[in-house]
């Protein structure tokens, strides 16, 4: 199973503010603005694919935790599919901080889930990685 999440910002993913003023005047208080810096202002959108399958899109408004990572995402949607596949079930986890997680990892354990063995800071060989592509 690869699985993959992206987040997709309700502001300007460009932290440059581009205007037009008159030569001169740069620091005229009318041409400057002050960045905004919260960026939490987005959703995080999950999903997975398997052989010819996928899971639904889960959209997740608030910051992901490793509780949340494995309450709703591995026994919501892995376990699911892990139950109806045999036993050579592989899962890709890319080795977020938050998929290393000590919970994460006894959720693994307990549900007997295979990690597959993935090379650091690779995200372009994960296939479903291309599908935020298309989407963003």
């Amino acid at each position: 199973m690869f699985p993959d999440d992206s987040r997709f910002s309700l502001q300007s993913d460009s932290h440059w503010t581009l205007t037009w003023r008159a030569p001169g005047t740069r620091y005229h208080q009318e041409n400057t603005i002050k960045p905004h810096r919260y960026f939490g202002a987005g959703w995080l959108v999950w999903g997975g694919i398997i052989l010819g399958s996928r899971t639904d899109l889960h959209d997740q408004s608030v910051t992901i935790t490793g509780h949340i990572y494995r309450d709703v995402i591995m026994e919501q949607h892995v376990r699911l599919f892990r139950g109806a596949m045999d036993a050579e079930f592989l899962f890709m986890n890319y080795n977020a901080r938050l998929h290393r997680a000590n919970i994460v990892d006894e959720c693994l354990q307990s549900e007997d889930i295979t990690l597959m063995d993935w090379p650091a800071y690779s995200p372009d060989l994960n296939p479903i990685g291309h599908v935020w592509d298309m989407l963003d």
